[in-house]
């Protein structure tokens, strides 16, 4: 069923967290203000299956006053900040979400916003864009955007078997939102949901980064600010040099298992520790997980291995082991950054969701001559978004000269 919003008290401190993630996202801002005079989106409806967080709430409120109908359900089980929900529906936007839903809830809650017939779907890890193709293989739809790295995995592969049915817009992939979201937005964030659940210092210990993607390398980095070490595990040679060349040490899993005090995992990958690595881990081993799904932690296998778990503090569970060591596991598994924190600040994800609202304006006027494959945002619009970010931010943007211009254009270049 939609959002219950009986306690309307929830509903009011959303109002205002939803309103202090918006003073921070100035360039949505700007596009708000425009979508309002133009209404470019008029006659659409959108369904999204994305993080309902204060700053997805200030996209959703862009795409309606551009035209749009909306409707929102959550993309992870856990990620769901509740007075948020009940704030949105009780501006008018449906929600099909609540913090802690199990799998059965969610995915009827996705199905509830596909019984609304949107044009576009706007994605954060495919799960809804997957249902459309496994179970709603009839439903009519423009096309659709995707958020994050595992989305896009997804996305690609269904395009190379040519199962792919619409275009979809890879908005991960616009370097406005990579090359910011996934380094500092995952980078800070990830380390928050450790620090909430855990209260641990990171001066002084042994951080293992499994992954040195953009959102690895943004974790890795954080942790060398706040002191610790830092070790990468990395299968892509040239992530892996780059780690070492970045000042990390960089070893295999196996090597790196009874080294570290925090494991995260940043690869979109299965199972990435696993028993093997849980039985050379030090007593009191932290472990969370930064990729969309919670599958990098062998937590059945865990499971398996432990005499007993418990509950140690909030978003904190003990697995205590035959021999009494004690592995800790932040979030259940899941996206730590939102299972136990508030997620990326609503200052970088001012650049995502502004591409994202600038895709489905781009993809309306577009749709009709795309093929059902994977675009990228063109590059213009990926630069108006940085442009109007520096600008919020005060900073000078470097005009050329014409003759500096006509110089980089010319391959007659004299010495």
């Amino acid at each position: 069923m939609n959002y219950d919003i009986a306690d309307r008290s929830l509903a009011e401190l959303g109002d205002r967290r939803i309103e202090w993630a918006g003073r921070r996202m100035q360039v949505l801002a700007a596009i708000r203000e425009r979508f309002e005079k133009e209404r470019p989106l008029a006659g659409l409806t959108i369904g999204a299956c994305m993080h309902v967080t204060t700053e997805t709430a200030n996209l959703m409120l862009v795409l309606r006053a551009g035209g749009a109908n909306v409707a929102l359900c959550a993309s992870n089980p856990l990620s769901t900040q509740d007075d948020v929900a009940a704030a949105l529906v009780q501006a008018g936007i449906p929600v099909y979400a609540i913090r802690g839903e199990d799998s059965e809830t969610f995915y009827r809650h996705i199905n509830a916003v596909l019984d609304t017939n949107p044009d576009l779907v706007f994605d954060d890890g495919c799960d809804m864009t997957t249902v459309l193709h496994e179970q709603r293989p009839d439903q009519p739809l423009i096309g659709g955007m995707e958020e994050t790295t595992t989305g896009v995995i997804r996305l690609r592969a269904m395009e190379e078997d040519g199962v792919l049915r619409f275009p979809v817009v890879a908005v991960n992939d616009s370097d406005t939102k990579h090359l910011f979201d996934n380094r500092h937005g995952t980078g800070q964030s990830s380390l928050d949901g450790i620090l909430r659940s855990t209260n641990i210092l990171f001066a002084g210990r042994t951080v293992v980064v499994a992954g040195y993607g953009d959102c690895g390398l943004g974790i890795a980095n954080r942790a060398d600010g706040l002191g610790a070490k830092v070790i990468v595990v990395e299968s892509n040679p040239v992530r892996a040099l780059s780690a070492a060349m970045d000042g990390h040490e960089v070893l295999t899993s196996h090597d790196a298992a009874p080294l570290g005090d925090v494991f995260i995992t940043a690869t979109g990958d299965i199972r990435v520790f696993r028993q093997e690595h849980f039985e050379a881990m030090k007593d009191g081993a932290i472990l969370a997980n930064a990729g969309h799904f919670d599958v990098e932690l062998d937590l059945e296998a865990l499971g398996e291995m432990a005499m007993s778990y418990r509950e140690l503090r909030d978003n904190l569970g003990e697995y205590t082991l035959p021999d009494g060591r004690r592995l800790l596991v932040v979030a259940e598994g899941r996206l730590v950054n939102l299972g136990a924190a508030e997620g990326h600040p609503a200052d970088v994800m001012d650049m995502s969701f502004a591409d994202q609202a600038l895709a489905a304006e781009w993809l309306k006027e577009n749709a009709p001559s795309l093929e059902p494959k994977v675009y990228v945002l063109p590059v213009d619009l990926d630069h108006e978004v940085a442009r109007l970010k520096l600008e919020a931010m005060g900073c000078g943007l470097e005009i050329l000269t014409e003759e500096q211009l006509a110089y980089l254009s010319s391959w007659e270049h004299g010495t």
